[in-house]
């Protein structure tokens, strides 16, 4: 079995728990109280020293300063999932993107849209991997791993959603 290494970091958006392996690639970022989010356990080392530079593009991000993570990331899923992760990585900050748009992205039909939102709600690496860019076809937020108002407060970081969808 590998090791877990782990280390938690105060953000605006609630505390984050962060985990990675003995690489030191990010394995995943969860917040409190995620659907589906990693609570640390018994046999994790704590091991700050691996997550500084993590803890400072994150700084970095949340200060409006960074636009783009340069970061090695290693989270493990079935291929579906990871071809929706990687077109995830590919959306630009400050702009957002639809699940069909995603599922077109992949290659997967109208049909797999719904499987497409399964896998965005799995993704192990909240705000790395920008989830919280993939919004209905309406233009309206939808579900958010990390809650609803995680998911505005971060599109409104990035310059979106300037006065709109306040009601949601």
């Amino acid at each position: 079995m590998t090791n877990v290494h782990y280390t938690q970091l105060d953000s605006p958006v609630g505390q984050l728990l962060l985990t990675a392996d003995e690489s030191g690639s990010l394995t995943s970022l969860s917040v409190p109280g995620q659907k589906g989010g990693r609570t640390v356990q018994p046999d994790w080392r704590p091991a700050p020293e691996l997550f500084r530079d993590v803890g400072e593009q994150l700084a970095a991000y949340f200060a409006g300063e960074l636009k783009e993570f340069q970061l090695e990331l290693k989270a493990s899923g079935t291929k579906f999932r990871e071809q929706v992760w990687d077109a995830l990585d590919s959306v630009p900050y400050g702009s957002t993107t639809t699940y069909g748009e995603i599922a077109a992205r992949i290659g997967a039909s109208r049909v797999a849209v719904r499987a497409v939102g399964g896998a965005i709600g799995a993704n192990p690496l909240l705000i790395v991997r920008p989830c919280h860019r993939v919004i209905g076809a309406d233009g309206s937020l939808t579900g958010y791993a990390g809650g609803l108002e995680r998911k505005l407060q971060l599109l409104r970081l990035e310059g979106q959603l300037e006065g709109q969808l306040e009601g949601q």
